[in-house]
């Protein structure tokens, strides 16, 4: 078993560094910079490079063969498949499946219960073989029990709605919502985001 922990980093006792792996053929370093913050039940396999100030909540699981940049957390009961690639400065909150082969780029924020999928056709050979996770472009932010297919790009700073189920790309600084999801709103500036908060407070506030 190969670990390295560059000090200092808070790692409980009950978490599992360098969890061993049938996929590699040879015996890969687990690689985890400094302060980084683990938690209880945490499962870290070897062959992963983590970058400085990690912080995982409780039972998470980091496959074989992922990148991880800096500054990156991940809440608990969530599942990083292998060979992913995690820019820095993401969030990825709880309950939270990303499947192999998925790129999260910088600044993404993944909400509770987002499932990244990449098998097209699951059991049949030829898509097992050419399984690809989706593309989670810069700023992006996926909304609480979202689903994203394989394949797809989520473009930068994009927004995809609570529970949308997304089949298809989705253009930089958009607002995709539903099943299939759709666009509702291209290059939308922050300004737009503001009011239809204060519209949404106004209608909760009334509905008391």
């Amino acid at each position: 078993m190969s670990v390295f922990v560059e000090n200092p980093c808070d790692v409980h006792p009950s978490a599992i560094l360098g969890h061993l792996s049938p996929l590699l053929k040879q015996k890969e370093t687990l690689v985890i910079s400094k302060n980084a913050k683990i938690r209880s039940g945490c499962v870290l396999y070897l062959g992963t490079k983590i970058g400085e100030s990690l912080e995982l909540g409780h039972n998470v699981v980091i496959r074989e063969r992922n990148v991880i940049g800096h500054h990156v957390s991940i809440w608990s009961n969530s599942v990083v498949d292998y060979g992913c690639v995690i820019g820095n400065n993401v969030k990825i909150h709880c309950n939270c499946y990303i499947a192999q082969y998925s790129v999260i780029e910088d600044n993404a924020f993944l909400a509770p219960g987002v499932v990244l999928a990449n098998d097209l056709y699951p059991g049949i050979e030829e898509s097992k073989q050419r399984m690809k996770g989706p593309l989670i472009r810069r700023g992006a932010q996926i909304g609480v029990n979202a689903t994203i297919l394989p394949f797809v790009e989520i473009g930068e700073e994009a927004i995809v709605g609570a529970g949308s189920v997304v089949t298809k790309n989705v253009p930089r600084r958009s607002i995709v919502v539903g099943n299939p999801a759709r666009v509702i709103k291209q290059e939308y500036k922050k300004e737009d985001l503001v009011e239809s908060l204060k519209r949404r407070l106004i209608q909760l506030d009334q509905a008391r």
